[in-house]
C-alpha cells in the first residue's frame, strides 16, 4: 500500500490540507499527560507538526518512505518508517512500548487501516485509562 503514495509524494505534500491549531489544542486538553504522542500514517507529517506543539515527543509513523523523506524536520518529532513486514510487537516497541502513549492521531488515513489490528495496537500503547 505504501507504493500508492510514493510516486505522488510531492503532490501529496502540496495538496494535503493543514489542520486548525485549535483542534490539536482541544485534543491535548483531553489527555492528562503530554509526554508522548503517536501520529499513525503521518504521511509527510502535517498533523505531527501540530501535535508537537503540545507533546514533548511525537513518534510519526508511515509505510511510505517517500512521504517520510518529505516530512519537515522538528526536534520533537521522530519520523519512523514501518515496513509492512513489521510484527505488532515490533511496532509496539518502536512506538514506545506498552502503556507509553498519551495521544494517538490519524489524519486522513484511517480508511486504509485494518481497524481491528490498529485498535489492538492502540489499546496496548495507550496509557491507562486510554
Amino acid at each position: 500500500m505504501a507504493g500508492l503514495f510514493d510516486k505522488q509524494a510531492d503532490l501529496y505534500l502540496d495538496a494535503r490540507p493543514n489542520y486548525p491549531a485549535e483542534w490539536f489544542s482541544k485534543l491535548a486538553n483531553l489527555t492528562d499527560h503530554h509526554a508522548l504522542a503517536w501520529d499513525a500514517a503521518t504521511g509527510n507529517g502535517q498533523a505531527a507538526l501540530a501535535v508537537a506543539d503540545h507533546y514533548e515527543r511525537v513518534i510519526a509513523t508511515d509505510l511510505s518512505e517517500s512521504q517520510l523523506k518529505l516530512a519537515t524536520p522538528h526536534p520533537k518529532i521522530d519520523y519512523r518508517h514501518i515496513p509492512s513486514s513489521m510484527t505488532d510487537d515490533e511496532l509496539v516497541e518502536l512506538i514506545g512500548g506498552e502503556n507509553s502513549v498519551d495521544l494517538i492521531t490519524v489524519a486522513q488515513a484511517v480508511h486504509w487501516f485494518d481497524l481491528p489490528k490498529f485498535y489492538a495496537i492502540a489499546k496496548r500503547v495507550l496509557r491507562k485509562p486510554g
